[in-house]
């Protein structure tokens, strides 16, 4: 069984990011990079070993008002090179696009992050707009990436893949667009449930 987790995007969506990215010129290239479910390149090259990786997801949708923290989730079920999702119900309670799904406060905090760094993972998925929050987005987008993890921005079907995935591991396919010179890549994720190793 697969489930496409990428945004769909229609053309008032489209528009509305773009105007809300560019002001007056809804054409600019780099925007376009950064709609829907994405990555922030952050300097870094994407190997095509990250396009199929184990897959888990955490269910944080319990939690608000607070930061996610190290004891929200079991990381002794994490291994080197997974694919780790968090989802969090955002996208599915807030309409992307608008101010209140990207001044959502959800977030993973900074030792949270530095864990799953030290677990040497390759890309984190998350149904909000960053794992770290305004001032702090790039900053620590390229902190992962620095430490070789691509965050995978916008997923959609978390609440599916919840039902259907609960405690136990899937493969995630990811293909980005061959974009060159952009600072986000935008692509397509599908889980592939009980394919996992």
């Amino acid at each position: 069984m697969k489930i496409d987790l990428s945004l769909p995007i229609d053309e008032n969506i489209l528009n509305t990011i773009l105007n809300s990215i560019n002001g007056k010129s809804p054409l600019c290239p780099a925007a376009l990079g950064h709609i829907g479910t994405h990555f922030d390149v952050m300097n870094k090259h994407f190997s095509l070993d990250n396009t199929e990786r184990r897959g888990i997801l955490f269910d944080i949708s319990h939690i608000t008002g607070r930061n996610i923290v190290l004891d929200d989730i079991d990381m002794t079920l994490i291994r080197k090179n997974d694919f780790i999702i968090f989802y969090s119900g955002c996208l599915r309670e807030k309409t992307y696009g608008t101010p209140e799904y990207f001044q959502a406060e959800t977030q993973l905090s900074n030792e949270l992050i530095d864990s799953l760094i030290q677990k040497k993972i390759s890309m984190i998925g998350i149904d909000f707009c960053g794992v770290r929050n305004h001032s702090e987005h790039a900053k620590t987008d390229q902190y992962c990436a620095d430490n070789g993890i691509f965050i995978i921005e916008n997923m959609f079907n978390l609440e599916k893949l919840a039902q259907i995935a609960r405690q136990s591991f899937f493969i995630i396919h990811t293909y980005p667009l061959n974009y060159e010179g952009f600072t986000g890549l935008p692509c397509r994720v599908v889980a592939e449930i009980n394919a996992a190793q």
